[in-house]
């Protein structure tokens, strides 16, 4: 049942502009519907964001795909997550091959979803923390992928992201944000590419939004 509907998604997002091959392939792998609350399975395959519990959501597939693709992944890239939620994009990023660390900040969905990954075999490496100061003991990483929306880009992120190497992160205010996918080219010289309206939760930490 639920292969048939990752098909029809995957169809969705070939519509909406979605070319890479290995970002559909792992659609079609990775089961979204393991990763949202059993209340609302049903609507896994749907492209909408969904309802995990305490204010957050699991992205919009659309949107996940979007970031996925953005990052030109080549590889077994390093990747650096800000914002585990229930884990659906990190999956995503190990079912393509790439070594993956994610950062979370409510302890709750770091247990969880480290307990989860436990049980489906899925191997990256998982921490509770402050993910706007990013992960300095793994620096640097070729990709840093940002799942939250925040006023500014955090510096300590651009630090750790190795030269050359690309990072995507909505920006903006609490309510809409634009998609930067920022290319660095030097240690202080970075390219910029916007796409504009996105809606993410916040990004809570030194280096974004205060909890409110």
């Amino acid at each position: 049942m639920y292969e048939d509907r990752r098909e029809d998604l995957v169809n969705v997002l070939k519509t909406r502009g979605i070319t890479d091959e290995n970002v559909l392939r792992a659609f079609l792998k990775v089961e979204r519907h393991l990763f949202v609350p059993d209340i609302i399975k049903a609507h896994a395959y749907s492209d909408v964001a969904l309802p995990i519990g305490q204010e957050q959501t699991i992205s919009q597939p659309y949107t996940v795909a979007f970031m996925t693709q953005a990052l030109e992944l080549k590889g077994r890239s390093k990747i650096l997550e800000i914002g585990t939620g229930s884990g659906f994009q990190a999956a995503i990023l190990v079912e393509m091959g790439m070594k993956v660390y994610s950062i979370e900040r409510n302890y709750e969905f770091h247990q969880k979803t480290q307990k989860l990954y436990d049980n489906l075999g899925i191997r990256a490496a998982l921490i509770y923390g402050d993910g706007t100061i990013g992960w300095q003991e793994s620096a640097p990483y070729d990709r840093i992928i940002v799942t939250a929306g925040g006023p500014e880009v955090p510096k300590r992120l651009l630090k750790q992201l190795a030269v050359g190497g690309k990072m995507v992160i909505p920006v903006g205010d609490r309510n809409i944000q634009t998609m930067q996918i920022i290319t660095k080219i030097s240690d202080d010289e970075f390219s910029i590419k916007e796409a504009p309206n996105f809606k993410f939760v916040p990004l809570i930490g030194k280096e974004g939004w205060k909890s409110e």
